[in-house]
């Protein structure tokens, strides 16, 4: 097996636990095999020859290396990805996660870049570096081995695969199957649409954020932005509000809101309206309409540092007008995918929002994505959800 070796000044990071390595951060002067091809698997050492651990490499990327393990004796073959799914799925059945779950969150279950949802007997698969899309055979194997799945489907239609070489695309790896099923979460149904749906087709990481609006919605008037599949909201209406309102600007969304409420009987509750949420929001702040409660679930307004003042003040004004359209006593429920925006900073803005628009809030609820999704302190990129229910005063 080839060998690199860390600058002198970049092991104790590494060393301290994170799974990346930089380009930048390896001595080329001691690279013993710089001919490691891509996708090949390394043993990396610090400067003086200490073994670090074992991952793949990719020379093209910016980062070079993702590492797998930091146990020397232990091969990576079909074996180690078997062991390393099973170990996740032990994880999510002692949490509880036994029909929905994120079975594999990169490198939170040391399988960098590798995602896995697993919508009961049915998988979604991500491999969004080479080094792991390499392995999809060995990963496909052990889901099979370990799950005897209906199907098996492939959402590589993600563009962040071609900084690292590789094509987008999507499919079956399994017999195929519709890829319009439904699955159920909370008491709940839900359509899901694995083929053309956003991500991998449905947002688990909110699963447990959504039976946390149960109590606040009972007998209420809601108002629910960004709503893509409805799932908030049929949750709203399933667990007792009076009217249901939500908003998104994509009419497939819309229809698959209205499909979701009509699957759980609750069509008379919800309505749907195909609009630009930022500018109805906008409006109706100006003409003074008020709901019991106020849910916002906007998409990541950034991915790249060099524009996250823009993506603050854009959180700052969708929550401003949120809480303008909250009745007094009522509730804001808001989230931030943005990885970028840390949860103080989070808190912030909001606070910042509450002062802009003269009202006092009171947290109810301060919560990150669901525990199939764990979060590893020290690597940033695992803790990127905040879900915050608020009453605005």
């Amino acid at each position: 097996m080839k060998s690199l070796f860390l600058n002198k000044n970049v092991g104790n990071r590494v060393e301290t636990g994170h799974p990346w390595i930089f380009a930048n951060e390896i001595n080329r002067g001691k690279a013993l095999d710089a001919a490691a091809k891509a996708g090949e698997i390394v043993n990396v050492f610090t400067h003086d020859k200490k073994f670090i651990g074992k991952g793949y490499v990719n020379p093209q990327s910016q980062i070079m290396v993702r590492l797998l393990t930091r146990d020397k004796d232990i091969p990576i073959d079909e074996a180690f990805f078997y062991n390393k799914i099973k170990q996740a799925w032990a994880y999510r059945q002692t949490l509880g996660y036994t029909e929905n779950c994120r079975l594999i969150f990169g490198e939170a279950d040391d399988l960098p870049q590798l995602i896995i949802d697993k919508f009961n007997d049915y998988f979604v698969i991500q491999t969004l570096a080479l080094g792991i899309d390499i392995w999809k055979p060995a990963i496909v194997k052990a889901l099979e081995q370990l799950f005897s799945p209906k199907g098996i489907y492939e959402r590589n239609d993600v563009p962040v695969r071609e900084l690292e070489g590789m094509e987008q695309h999507k499919g079956f790896l399994s017999a195929e199957f519709d890829t319009n099923i439904v699955i159920e979460e909370n008491g709940i149904k839900m359509n899901v649409d694995i083929a053309n749906g956003q991500k991998t087709g449905y947002f688990l990481d909110q699963q447990d954020n959504r039976r946390a609006i149960q109590h606040i919605v009972k007998g209420a008037d809601v108002l629910g932005a960004f709503c893509y599949t409805g799932s908030f909201e049929v949750t709203a209406a399933h667990y007792g509000a009076k009217s249901v309102l939500g908003l998104d600007i994509s009419q497939s969304a819309i229809d698959m809101c209205n499909k979701n409420a009509a699957l759980n009987g609750l069509e008379s509750i919800c309505r749907f309206e195909c609009v630009n949420a930022f500018d109805v929001l906008k409006e109706w702040t100006k003409e003074g309409k008020q709901w019991d409660v106020v849910m916002l679930d906007p998409p990541s307004f950034t991915k790249s540092r060099s524009t996250i003042d823009k993506a603050v003040a854009g959180y700052k004004e969708i929550n401003l007008r949120g809480m303008k359209l909250v009745k007094p006593g009522g509730f804001l429920v808001t989230s931030s995918c943005t990885n970028l925006v840390k949860p103080e900073l989070f808190l912030d803005i909001i606070q910042m929002a509450a002062k802009d628009a003269k009202r006092k809030i009171r947290q109810v609820v301060f919560n990150a994505q669901s525990a199939d999704h764990p979060i590893i302190r020290g690597q940033e990129n695992t803790h990127y959800l905040k879900f915050l229910i608020a009453q605005v005063l």
